[in-house]
């Protein structure tokens, strides 16, 4: 990726500035920011195995009205502390110039985890959903191009409760999330 994010970092609030100021599923939040245990102790190494790297930021492009942040950024947020990678949030709705580089299929979907080195070069991002949860979007993407046609919007309404369905009733999707972030800061 060539694209450049120097002149955001330091721009962004703190994770626990951003759980503190949640207006909207701050309990979801918190629960899911408790509840996380790493599964895979190999996981868990990965990730402490960071803390020697001096040379990561992450940005995480955020809202508190999105369920999807709400579920899965208590994840990453627990990843980047075990990997002490200094890490910020940028709310979208401040950040719109920073969110259009960063489109999921053309549309604005968050979160986005932006990985870069000191100097603001992105590396690589992950986000919105996990790829097994995605995978309904895709989908439903693929199958409906046209928003203003009539059944767009049961159609979609469908896609949301098969996203809610692949998340499951408790926390098994945080592994998900933590391999994939292991696969992609594996890279780098």
């Amino acid at each position: 990726m060539s694209m450049n994010m120097a002149n955001h970092l330091g721009s962004g609030i703190s994770p626990q500035q951003f759980m503190d100021g949640m207006q909207k599923n701050q309990e979801t939040f918190k629960a899911g920011y408790e509840q996380f245990n790493w599964e895979n102790e190999e996981d868990k190494e990965f990730f402490e195995s960071l803390n020697f790297r001096d040379d990561l930021r992450v940005l995480i492009l955020a809202a508190d009205w999105c369920g999807d942040v709400a579920r899965n950024i208590p994840v990453v947020f627990r990843a980047m502390e075990t990997a002490g990678i200094e890490t910020e949030v940028l709310i979208m709705e401040e950040n719109l110039d920073v969110m259009d580089q960063f489109l999921t299929m053309g549309a604005r979907s968050i979160p986005v985890v932006i990985i870069s080195d000191t100097g603001g070069h992105v590396l690589g991002t992950w986000g919105p959903r996990p790829a097994h949860v995605q995978k309904f979007m895709i989908e439903f993407k693929q199958n409906n191009p046209d928003r203003e046609a009539t059944d767009y919007q049961g159609n979609l309404a469908v896609t949301r409760q098969s996203i809610i369905q692949a998340y499951g009733e408790g926390y098994e999707f945080h592994a998900a999330i933590i391999k994939e972030l292991r696969e992609l800061m594996s890279g780098f």
